[in-house]
């Protein structure tokens, strides 16, 4: 997901070949060097005349040569203006939705805000979004019961702790979505400390 490019990552007087990939909340370059900076910590996204992206963040300033400047120009924006979680989520004011055990309180507050009242905590019949923490595999295991919850066009987005700590693969958890009879079709990052994978019902299967 996101957008890759072949780039130089300029830090102060070095610099190094690599790819940058910019990322809903986030750009990475891997190459020469290894950097990830999240877009809460970036103050400013600039292009020089030159085509360069240009940084300023809470541990100085960086410079990324993209391919051209119209590449520069078009990931400056996304940096400067990035969607919202609940956005990337794709909840909208008149979405049913279900929250089953997510206690973050940035998405909790997203989310009433764009549904206009706090969202059920157990599911009901026809729902477009529920949202689902699952970290083990017993509650991977009720993602088959959660399903009929859903209305055919409708999505769980699993929400699993993300890194080192992560108490479940996402091999696994497309694995026990696949016996609930749900396919994966996207990632997105949920926080600085969980990931999300949403999960649909086969097009084909679909009443």
């Amino acid at each position: 997901m996101g957008l890759e490019a072949n780039g130089t990552l300029r830090l102060g007087r070095d610099a190094f070949a690599g790819r940058a990939h910019l990322d809903s909340d986030m750009i990475q370059f891997r190459g020469g060097a290894r950097l990830d900076l999240i877009f809460k910590d970036i103050k400013s996204a600039e292009v020089e005349r030159g085509g360069a992206l240009v940084l300023t963040h809470t541990r100085g300033t960086t410079t990324f040569v993209l391919p051209d400047r119209a590449t520069a120009e078009r990931w400056a924006l996304k940096i400067r203006y990035p969607k919202s979680l609940i956005d990337k989520l794709g909840v909208k004011p008149d979405s049913r939705v279900a929250v089953l055990g997510v206690g973050d309180p940035e998405f909790l507050q997203q989310a009433t805000q764009r549904l206009g009242a706090n969202p059920p905590a157990k599911p009901a019949a026809l729902l477009d979004f529920i949202f689902y923490a699952a970290d083990s595999a017993a509650q991977l295991a009720k993602l088959k019961s959660l399903r009929a919850y859903l209305q055919p066009a409708g999505a769980i987005w699993v929400v699993t702790v993300k890194g080192k700590a992560a108490t479940v693969k996402d091999s696994e958890v497309r694995q026990a979505a696949s016996a609930a009879g749900l396919v994966d079709i996207k990632v997105c990052g949920f926080s600085a400390t969980h990931t999300a994978l949403k999960l649909v019902i086969p097009k084909n299967q679909r009443g």
